[in-house]
């Protein structure tokens, strides 16, 4: 299949804020898994969080198997925009949803696993999306995305903060199947798991192809798509350098203060964008509010 087979993303802010919007809770029950005090809401609500999520599905596809199951599983080819909006909407509500919201989306993740099952023509291995190897695999992406784009192009974590954000995000694997045990809980155990898992890497013909859309998607709103350059770069910057060795893209230039700071404003802009989408400014007024109350809860107990 080429890539003028592919559905466009026409609708790609639209339908992604309108998925947000309705999975940040208006009336939660708890605080959730995480709750407002939390490193795991900082990250999930900097600025680079964009850029974090292009560059998970870019460390993600290197694993054979799971990108086989996404390839032969999921309806990335027909309704790309429909994908993202709904994996963004399962990490919002595990994220900010109360513990009974997270608990139920997670369960019917876990269902749909259950049928993801084949061979990768690649290896020839059979895989199983509920396997918990394949399941950390995802997590670990996700998890060292949300750190590295910190980095780069949004509020650095202290190295404490750091660890702390990786130990409270076992909880997320754990919701959908991982042994606690096989969980990377600080920055050092997350590193020792990127070296054992590097031996299985690859990129497959289905990650060269699904990649090369979304780093390129057609159908953007012009103005959308000129801020997408500047996301796609930033991920590629963001990205370890034997991952970009397998993609076989061209070493990125050194990263200015100067390339920072236009990536940062491109961000901004989007944000402001994805900010004026019915239901968001709302959504993201009931976090800071819960983040700004545990803050001050904090500093009174101090």
């Amino acid at each position: 299949m080429t890539t003028g087979s592919y559905a466009d993303a026409a609708g790609l802010v639209e339908r992604s804020a309108a998925a947000y919007a309705a999975a940040v809770p208006v009336t939660p029950q708890d605080d959730g898994f995480f709750g407002p005090a939390s490193v795991a809401w900082r990250v999930s609500t900097d600025l680079a969080a964009p850029v974090a999520g292009l560059r998970s599905l870019l460390i993600q596809a290197l694993h054979p198997l799971a990108m086989a199951g996404v390839d032969q599983h999921s309806d990335w080819r027909t309704d790309p925009v429909g994908r993202l909006a709904a994996t963004s909407a399962y990490e919002v509500t595990v994220t900010f949803g109360d513990r009974a919201s997270a608990t139920r989306a997670a369960q019917r993740v876990r269902a749909v696993h259950e049928h993801v099952r084949g061979v990768d023509p690649v290896t020839g291995q059979p895989y199983a999306a509920g396997d918990p190897a394949l399941l950390l695999w995802v997590h670990a992406a996700l998890v060292d995305s949300g750190l590295a784009t910190s980095a780069l192009f949004g509020t650095p974590l202290t190295a404490a903060d750091a660890d702390r954000y990786v130990a409270e995000m076992t909880i997320a694997a754990e919701l959908l199947g991982v042994p606690h045990e096989m969980i990377p809980d600080s920055v050092a155990a997350l590193d020792r798991y990127f070296d054992g898992v590097r031996a299985d890497l690859r990129r497959t013909p289905a990650a060269g192809e699904s990649m090369s859309y979304l780093l390129d998607p057609p159908g953007l709103d012009v103005d959308i798509a000129e801020l997408w350059q500047d996301i796609r770069d930033a991920a590629v910057l963001a990205l370890p350098g034997w991952a970009v060795q397998m993609y076989g893209y061209a070493e990125p230039p050194p990263l200015t203060a100067e390339r920072r700071t236009e990536i940062r404003q491109a961000l901004g802009v989007l944000d402001a964008v994805f900010l004026g989408e019915p239901g968001v400014l709302e959504a993201r007024q009931r976090i800071i509010a819960r983040m700004r109350s545990a803050g001050k809860k904090r500093a009174d107990a101090t």
